[in-house]
């Protein structure tokens, strides 16, 4: 069973492998809340798993570790028990679908893992693992629903609680939950007082429908930009210690999720994953009631994929209001073009594409289609702009 203990031996066991992630004062981020971050996209790996990997690899018997560990995942997990099976000088094999990006494969390699790519998807390869745990007598990690692992990432509350006695609310993001189960446990039990909020992805919310029904439940599917929280089931240990220990769970859309990404790096320069960001977005929307408290949000990584950055910057910017798609109809006639730029400019936007085709059918026969992208400055700017445009004759469609 899960001690307080445990927590502070894990502290101890990691002082050499970790990074202590100091606490940054974020108060633009929402200017109601006296927030600070919890950087763990800075941390060795880029995530916050390298905690719960080491720990419990450094728990192995002499027996257990030269026969090595084995693990499945596509993200944050692999590198944490890659580096931490390095560092301890034992093998590791990280099974992965054969899909997984080629970013995360390379990232776990260059840790030391020995990569098995397994034809099919995540299940496919969890599998596998399993398979080979047998066949090798290798040990298996779990991602989170593991006493050793919910302690590693549990030792994140501690240095929360040392460096902000005076914190008064913790945001977390959950996926298999097993990064607020730690959390939870160890700030309940020396700071009962001290609230958690737990963040899902609306998208995957196996946690906060578990808990409201009050039982585990198994989502059908899960779809989210925050990969690393996509967990259709949450463990057994995890749901029992977030029941029991954590006060309350919401959900984040994507596009609350981008708009976090993006405010992190503009207010904060911090460049953060989707599961990393849920926690910020929670505060930024006011999801959970943290209004004039000191609040510690848990970035928990930054492994974004940069191929899928932009894309995720663009739905932050347009839910922000600082990016606006914009179709006008146009009699196809010389000037109109001007003249709709020259009032775009004069109401402060800024245009950064257009697009123009011919008007099609149930419009009349001389006029065209033009689509624009505008650079704005909020929601209301956009209001402003589309108002002036229809006050100067523009038809918006």
């Amino acid at each position: 069973m899960l001690q307080l203990e445990n927590v502070y031996q894990a502290a101890f066991a990691l002082k050499n492998i970790i990074r202590n992630t100091e606490l940054i004062h974020a108060p633009k981020i929402n200017p109601e809340v006296d927030l600070y971050i919890k950087p763990e996209n800075l941390q060795v790996t880029g995530s916050f798993k390298v905690r719960g990997a080491a720990y419990k690899i450094s728990r192995l018997t002499d027996e257990e570790k030269s026969k090595g560990v084995i693990a499945c995942s596509a993200g944050n997990h692999a590198q944490g028990v890659a580096l931490a099976a390095a560092r301890n000088g034992i093998k590791s094999i990280i099974c992965l679908p054969d899909g997984a990006p080629i970013s995360k494969v390379e990232a776990t390699r260059a840790y030391g893992a020995e990569i098995e790519l397994v034809n099919g998807v995540y299940d496919d390869a969890y599998n596998y693992a399993l398979k080979l745990k047998d066949e090798m007598g290798m040990t298996f990690i779990h991602p989170f629903d593991d006493d050793a692992v919910i302690a590693g990432q549990g030792t994140i509350a501690l240095e929360i609680l040392e460096e902000n006695p005076d914190v008064e609310a913790i945001v977390v993001p959950i996926g298999g939950g097993g990064l607020i189960s730690g959390v939870a446990y160890a700030v309940k039990a020396l700071r009962p007082e001290v609230k958690v909020y737990g963040v899902q992805a609306a998208g995957a919310p196996s946690m906060v429908k578990s808990v409201g029904e009050g039982e585990i439940l198994t989502l059908d599917s899960v779809k989210t930009i925050a990969d690393g929280i996509a967990v259709k089931q949450p463990g057994n240990t995890t749901f029992e210690i977030c029941s029991k220990y954590v006060d309350d769970i919401v959900t984040v859309t994507d596009d609350e999720t981008a708009t976090a990404i993006l405010t992190l790096m503009e207010k904060q320069k911090l460049v953060a994953e989707g599961a990393g960001a849920v926690s910020v977005a929670a505060v930024m929307f006011d999801k959970v009631p943290v209004k004039g408290k000191n609040t510690v949000c848990i970035v928990s990584g930054g492994n974004i994929d940069v191929t899928i950055l932009s894309r995720v910057i663009d739905r932050g910017l347009l839910k922000s209001g600082r990016l606006c798609k914009l179709a006008i109809e146009l009699t196809d006639k010389p000037g109109q073009l001007r003249d709709l730029s020259a009032t775009i400019a004069n109401y402060g936007a800024n245009v950064v594409s257009v697009n123009y085709e011919h008007a099609g059918k149930g419009t009349d026969v001389n006029s065209c289609i033009i689509s624009m992208e505008l650079e704005t400055k909020n929601k209301a700017h956009i209001q402003e702009v589309k108002n002036g445009l229809t006050e100067n004759g523009f038809k918006l469609l």
